[in-house]
């Protein structure tokens, strides 16, 4: 079906931050496949994993123990300081499982008709309940009728909030992103996350946190969110968690982690014994090698060269981001930048029209961030010239 329109080119085989297509071309990756091979292509130790995985057991489904996926929830949980996981094969499911948790969590309550809180800008997914929380008329138009239970404020604003809950007495979480990616890589007030925390323990809603695209080091950190020092409680996880393996994760404390009881909620392929062991290895190699706090390093050295070679140049409205999560704002839109890009051999892509996204592997080195400001700089000159 034509549910995509990609750019002219067909991958063949990669290594680290490079790709090759079926001509031998190499392009430098800087988008990663939207967040999720933050270890780089064909990384041999998540190559080895799958391949003595793939030897000895895939799947035999949630109706037994999988020790594999006992561990992970085990390890993420500590990660994060959560105490439950749930695991499916992508973020938006794992944000179905959480909206499903808020809704219980309101009936719970005795709230018939629970309300959550999201933001406008925001991406959670295309099922129709994520496709409902996400703040983007252009990607919910021809599907109504949209789901009940969500009320949209703009994002980054407290105020708003404030007014709504005092507004609203159905309310029962609130679901955001700590960074915006698909929004334009939002960067938030640094005490948004805080602010949000403290107006959910005041009102006993549930904070929940899509780290889909922030997560498992992006930004520097484990999670976004652990930049404020915050605690939600629940997050969503998928993207990078796997590194390519399709693996989502929703993972709870508290009284939302106890929420599910059987026949609530599940996955035929959730959590399977080949995409936990990848995610295990996922975590080890970060861990390993120093991947979340050198993303944090190569992140700013990134972000200030494109400062440095994007200065007071008429047409570039903002650059920013954090970790290995940048946006470089225009003034206008700039879609065609892509295609601009690869035929540089380069790869990154526009988001919210006038944003141009970048989201190397963590393993990227500072030669290559060089490439990439060098060759991304002179295109948007040129761009901007037009």
């Amino acid at each position: 079906m034509t549910s995509y329109a990609p750019l002219p080119v067909t991958f063949v085989k990669g290594k680290g931050v490079w790709l090759e297509d079926k001509a031998g071309e190499r392009y430098l990756d800087a988008l990663s496949g939207i967040a999720v091979c933050s270890l780089g292509h064909a990384h041999p130790t998540i190559t080895e994993a799958i391949a003595d995985q793939a030897g000895k057991l895939i799947h035999t489904s949630n109706l037994y123990h999988i020790e594999l996926q006992e561990k992970l929830a085990a390890r993420l949980c500590k990660i994060a300081s959560m105490d439950r996981a749930f695991f499916s094969n992508s973020g938006a499911e794992a944000n179905e499982a959480a909206i499903k948790l808020a809704r219980l969590y309101g009936h719970e309550k005795g709230i018939g008709k629970p309300v959550i809180v999201v933001m406008e800008g925001s991406f959670h997914g295309r099922t129709m309940a994520t496709l409902t929380a996400t703040g983007n008329p252009k990607v919910q138009d021809g599907f109504g009728p949209l789901l009940e239970g969500f009320k949209r404020i703009p994002y980054n604003d407290i105020k708003a909030l404030e007014t709504l809950a005092e507004r609203t007495s159905d309310i029962v979480a609130v679901l955001c992103e700590p960074i915006q990616g698909e929004g334009g890589v939002n960067v938030p007030a640094e005490d948004f996350l805080t602010r949000i925390r403290s107006i959910c323990d005041q009102r006993g809603w549930l904070m929940i946190l899509d780290e889909i695209q922030t997560g498992m080091g992006r930004t520097g950190k484990w999670f976004a969110y652990l930049h404020e020092n915050v605690v939600p409680d629940v997050i969503t996880l998928a993207k990078a968690l796997g590194n390519g393996v399709p693996i989502g994760a929703c993972i709870a404390k508290g009284r939302a982690a106890e929420l599910f009881a059987p026949g609530n909620h599940g996955s035929t392929f959730g959590g399977n014994p080949l995409a936990c062991r990848v995610a295990l290895t996922v975590i080890e190699t970060l861990e390993a090698n120093n991947l979340i706090s050198r993303a944090e390093a190569m992140g700013n050295y990134l972000r200030k060269q494109l400062e440095v070679a994007l200065k007071n140049l008429e047409g570039v409205s903002d650059i920013r981001g954090k970790g290995m999560m940048i946006g470089i704002e225009l003034e206008r839109e700039c879609g065609d930048l892509a295609q601009s890009s690869l035929e540089k051999r380069l790869l990154i892509n526009v988001t919210a029209g006038n944003t141009i996204r970048l989201l190397p592997p963590l393993v990227v080195s500072k030669e290559e961030c060089d490439l990439i400001v060098k060759t991304l700089s002179d295109l948007i000159k040129s761009f901007l010239q037009k």
